[in-house]
């Protein structure tokens, strides 16, 4: 593989890592409003009686928007539960390796196919109008629209990983997963090859 493919590729895992990195600082915000609806919603129900369906599924659509959309988030940062028993007492190029396995073997082909699935479900949602079934309940495609994009996200962090991992075996990048504070900044020192 080419110079200009290695760097083709790199520049296309800092967009899939800043697109990622930002979608889920965002949703920092939407756990806020998360706690704050919950909240309400408690209070309304247990203080005052009153109950409303929409604001419970606001609730449900909220706790949907950030766990999904931050999928990619969160596997950028390398904070995804691991067991990491066997592979600590390993050398780091062995880690990566276990990391590549991983990632084709199985984050992606899951990710993919979740994505692959949960497209026709969401189209029907939105060609039909879906409406939840519950008295004054909302409408459903907006969340049956985040079963695909976050699956989409995570493709897309997968194989900026990939790359990542493929690009520190040749020695192009630092480890990828040693800094967890932005590793979109980090791939901006990686040198051109040659120099």
């Amino acid at each position: 593989m080419g110079g200009g493919s290695i760097r083709a590729l790199l520049a296309f895992s800092r967009g899939v890592d800043w697109l990622n990195e930002h979608i889920g600082r965002l949703m920092y915000w939407g756990v806020l409003i998360m706690v704050l609806v919950s909240a309400a919603n408690a209070t309304s129900r247990y203080a005052l009686n009153m109950a409303s369906n929409a604001w419970l599924e606001l609730q449900w659509y909220l706790f949907a928007v950030v766990f999904l959309l931050c999928s990619g988030y969160t596997l950028l940062h390398n904070e995804h539960i691991r067991i990491d028993v066997v592979s600590s007492h390993l050398s780091r190029r062995a880690q990566i390796w276990i990391d590549i396995f991983g990632l084709v073997f199985f984050l992606l082909p899951m990710s993919l196919f979740i994505l692959w699935l949960s497209w026709p479900i969401f189209m029907n949602a939105w060609t039909s109008g879906e409406i939840s079934g519950s008295a004054g309940g909302l409408i459903r495609w907006p969340a049956r629209l985040l079963v695909p994009a976050g699956f989409f996200l995570l493709s897309l962090q997968g194989i900026s990983e990939l790359i990542k991992r493929f690009a520190y075996l040749k020695g192009l990048i630092p480890d990828p997963v040693e800094h967890h504070e932005d590793p979109a900044l980090e791939q901006l020192r990686v040198e051109e090859p040659g120099k």
